[in-house]
């Protein structure tokens, strides 16, 4: 499903052109419910949908008491999971901020997932919001064969994901996640378990993606040359690779998939393409996303860049 065309201003919010979550978190933000379960049941065969329409509303829902007061009146797979996603973004936020109360969040927060879990078996997305939380207590499995350096991990968690769903989006992100420095994990592992992630993907995978996060998680502002990583052959190759394969199938999406064109859209303004990368902007509408403009600068100022770069309009020219 495109993006509706460009109307002079950006939407940052994640839920983008899915109107039945933009609605629902509407209502959370008014402190009600109901709607959020209709978004959240009516994709609860959809696990990419699930997972992220999950996700965006608890982080509407988690500066208040609205997934604790639904799961208490009216308990159920869809408020639970709710629950385990708000307390894993508490738990988090916290444990990001150092503090000291993190500890008792994230032992909140496991027994959420359990309990959503369980009131839904066949769903992986409890799942993937204990493996956003593996990195807090760095779980160390050994890594299975095929990788350089062979990084440990929570490789057993993820494995659990992959027979519920073996192409978990979000799961593979909060997985390389794992391995970031900021995480305690290194730069070779993130590069080694992106490369290993991407290549069992197919070429039409939005996973293919993976190296290109990896490359902006791993970008030096201080490094030589910098800015010119994305015009070395392999990340032109690796951005002209998803451009052909993986872009042409967003026009069959349910809803734009706002954060992983802005991530093909920034490799390939990088790498000097603009005619695709105008291509990509274009598909995005006015929708957008913080990442991966934010580490480069202002967000509003880094895309807004790109997209006169690329000879589109922006907010100031219309």
């Amino acid at each position: 499903m495109p993006a509706d065309s460009f109307e002079g201003h950006y939407v940052w919010s994640p839920a983008a052109n899915d109107r039945a979550l933009a609605g629902a978190c509407m209502d959370v933000r008014a402190g009600r419910y109901f709607s959020a379960h209709e978004v959240l049941k009516e994709a609860r065969r959809d696990f990419e949908v699930r997972a992220h329409r999950s996700l965006v509303l608890a982080s509407v829902a988690a500066d208040s008491d609205l997934a604790e007061r639904w799961l208490d009146e009216e308990p159920g797979p869809e408020a639970a999971l709710l629950w385990a996603r708000v307390a894993m973004l508490r738990a988090l936020r916290m444990a990001d901020a150092g503090d000291r109360r993190a500890g008792a969040l994230v032992r909140i927060a496991q027994t959420a997932c359990e309990r959503a879990a369980k009131s839904a078996p066949e769903d992986p997305t409890p799942w993937v919001a204990q493996l956003a939380l593996a990195r807090l207590e760095r779980q160390q499995d050994p890594a299975p064969k095929g990788l350089l350096t062979s990084p440990m991990g929570p490789w057993y968690l993820f494995a659990h994901i992959l027979r519920l769903d073996p192409w978990h989006r979000e799961a593979h992100h909060r997985f390389l996640s794992f391995f970031f420095t900021r995480h305690g994990g290194s730069s070779s592992a993130s590069w080694d378990v992106a490369a290993f992630l991407s290549q069992r993907a197919a070429a039409t995978s939005p996973l293919r993606l993976l190296p290109l996060v990896a490359l902006v998680e791993d970008y030096n502002p201080d490094a030589l040359l910098a800015d010119r990583t994305w015009e070395q052959p392999q990340w032109i190759t690796t951005a002209m690779g998803i451009y052909h394969n993986w872009f042409p199938q967003v026009a069959g999406y349910r809803f734009t998939p706002v954060l992983d064109l802005a991530y093909l859209a920034h490799a390939l303004y990088m790498a000097k393409h603009e005619f695709e990368a105008r291509e990509v902007l274009t598909a995005m509408g006015r929708y957008a996303s913080r990442m991966p403009w934010s580490v480069f600068g202002d967000p509003e100022e880094q895309l807004t860049k790109a997209r006169r770069s690329c000879g589109l309009p922006v907010p100031h020219a219309m």
